[in-house]
C-alpha cells in the first residue's frame, strides 16, 4: 500500500492545477516594473539556483566512494519536492497575509495565484510578484538540502524526504515569515538579517545538530572523503551562487547589491585563508579540504550582514568565523556527535557568528532600509541586544522542533538504514545504483 503513496500525491497535484489554473492577473495599477531590477533579479534567481547542485559535489566529495550519489540525490531531489511544496502553498506560509506574525495565510498564494500581470512584493516593488517568488524559493530548496550533511550515510531517502517536507513546513516557513515579512514578530522587532544568516544556515545548522544526535553514529568511524575534487568543483559553485544569493537578496540592481556582492567576496576570502593559517598555526599542512571550508563558512557568515556593512567590516566577519567555526569543529570531534560533515560548527556556528557581528557592524549608511539603529561597534547597543536574543530564541525553536520532526517522521517512516545497509552503502542499498 505504502507504494501507492507517492503515486496518489502525484495525481492529487494534478488535480489541482486543473482546478486553481491561476489565470486571473493582477489589477494594481501603480507598480512600476524596472527592466533592470528584473535582469538582475532573473539572473540571481539562477544563481542560487546552482548552489544546490553545487551543494551535491561540495557533500558528495566529503562522504565515503560508497555514498557519494546517495548524498548528492538527498541535494537533488529538494530541487523538486521543495518546488512542488512551494508552489501550492509554501510561498503563502512564507509571505502569505500575516497571521499573527509567525506564519502566512496558506490561502493567499494558493497554487501561485495572483501572480500574472504587474502583481509586486511589498518590498521589492519593481520586480514582479512570480520572480520574487521564485527567487525566494531557490532559498527554501538550499536550506533543508544543508542539513544532510549531518546524517550523511545513514539515513533512509524515502524517511529523509518526510522531514524535508516538513521541515520545510513547520521550521523554515515560520522562521522566513517572521524575518522577512513586513509584519512578521521578528521584522517589527527589528533583527536584520539580509540574506538568510537567521532563516537558512541557524534553522539548517541547528536542525543538523539535532539530526546527528538522533541518529548517533554511524557504523564505522574511519572516514575518507571519495573525491576532494568535487569538492572543489562544489566550493566554486556555491561562491558563484553566493553572489546572487546575497546580492540578489538587495532586490534590485543598485548600489546596495554592488555593496553585498563585494562584502561577500571578501568575507569568503578572508575566511578561506584564515582557516588554512589557523590549521597551519595548529602544526598542520595547508589543504584542500580546509581551504574550501573555509571559503564557505566565510559565505554563511556574511550572509545577514552582507547588505548591512561595510567591506572592511567584512574581513573580519571572514576572519572570525572561520577561527571560531574551526574550534568548534575540533571540539565535535572529540565528541561522540558524530555530525558526518559537520554542518553545525560550519553552517550554525557560522551563522550565528554573522547574526551577532552584524549586531556590532551594521550601519545605517550602508543600507537607507536598515531603521533599527547602527551597531554595538558605533556605540548603540539596542540592535546587538536584538540579535542576542533572537539568536537564543531561534536556537531553541530550531533545534527542538527539528528533534520533534525527527521523531515523528521516524515513527512514519524508519529514519535510520539498517547495519547490513550502512555497511553496504547507501548507493547500492537506496537507490541500487554505484558510483
Amino acid at each position: 500500500m505504502k507504494k501507492f503513496i507517492p503515486f496518489g500525491i502525484l495525481i492529487l497535484i494534478v488535480i489541482l492545477a486543473l482546478i486553481f489554473p491561476s489565470v486571473e492577473t493582477s489589477k494594481v495599477t501603480d507598480s512600476k516594473i524596472d527592466s533592470g531590477d528584473t535582469a538582475w533579479l532573473l539572473v540571481s534567481t539562477a544563481l542560487v539556483l546552482i548552489m544546490t547542485p553545487g551543494l551535491a559535489f561540495f557533500y558528495g566529495g566529503m562522504v565515503r566512494k560508497k555514498n557519494v550519489l546517495s548524498t548528492m540525490m538527498q541535494s537533488f531531489v529538494c530541487m523538486g519536492v521543495i518546488t512542488i511544496i512551494w508552489v501550492i502553498f509554501g510561498f503563502s506560509l512564507a509571505f502569505g497575509d500575516s497571521m499573527g506574525g509567525i506564519i502566512g495565510d496558506p490561502r493567499t498564494f494558493f497554487m501561485m495565484k495572483g501572480m500574472l500581470g504587474n502583481a509586486t512584493w511589498k518590498l521589492a516593488p519593481t520586480i514582479p510578484l512570480v520572480l520574487f517568488a521564485m527567487f525566494q524559493l531557490k532559498f527554501a530548496v538550499i536550506t533543508p538540502a544543508l542539513i544532510t550533511g549531518a546524517f550523511a550515510e545513514r539515513i533512509r531517502f524515502n524517511s529523509y524526504i518526510i522531514f524535508l517536507c516538513l521541515f520545510m513546513i513547520f521550521i523554515y516557513a515560520p522562521l522566513a515569515h517572521s524575518t522577512w515579512h513586513p509584519d512578521g514578530f521578528l521584522f517589527k522587532l527589528g533583527v536584520l538579517d539580509f540574506a538568510g544568516g537567521t532563516v537558512v544556515h541557524m534553522s539548517a545548522g541547528w536542525a543538523a545538530l539535532a539530526s546527528a544526535l538522533y541518529l548517533k553514529q554511524r557504523q564505522e568511524q574511519a572516514h575518507a572523503p571519495a573525491r576532494i575534487s568535487y569538492v572543489l568543483l562544489g566550493t566554486g559553485l556555491l561562491w558563484f551562487g553566493w553572489l546572487g544569493f546575497n546580492a540578489g537578496s538587495a532586490l534590485g540592481s543598485g548600489i546596495l547589491a554592488a555593496t553585498a556582492l563585494a562584502t561577500t567576496t571578501t568575507a569568503s576570502a578572508a575566511a578561506a585563508m584564515s582557516w588554512i593559517f589557523f590549521d597551519m598555526l595548529r602544526g598542520k599542512k595547508p589543504s584542500v579540504m580546509g581551504a574550501c571550508i573555509g571559503a564557505v563558512v566565510g559565505l554563511v557568515a556574511i550572509t545577514p550582514a552582507a547588505g548591512f556593512i561595510t567591506i572592511p567590516h567584512s574581513l573580519i566577519v571572514g576572519i572570525v568565523a572561520a577561527v571560531v567555526s574551526n574550534l568548534v569543529v575540533i571540539w565535535r570531534s572529540s565528541t561522540s556527535i558524530d555530525d558526518t560533515l559537520d554542518v553545525f560548527p560550519c553552517h550554525g556556528v557560522g551563522g550565528m557568528v554573522g547574526m551577532l557581528l552584524t549586531g556590532v557592524f551594521a550601519h545605517q549608511n550602508v543600507n537607507g532600509g536598515n531603521s533599527t539603529g547602527n551597531g554595538l561597534y558605533y556605540g548603540e547597543t539596542h540592535l546587538f541586544f536584538i540579535h542576542v536574543i533572537t539568536l537564543i530564541g531561534v536556537s531553541i525553536f530550531a533545534f527542538f522542533g527539528s528533534l520533534f520532526l525527527l521523531k515523528i517522521t521516524d515513527m512514519i517512516s524508519t529514519l535510520r538504514v539498517s547495519p547490513q545497509e550502512e555497511l553496504a552503502g547507501l548507493d547500492i542499498s537506496q537507490h541500487d545504483e554505484e558510483l
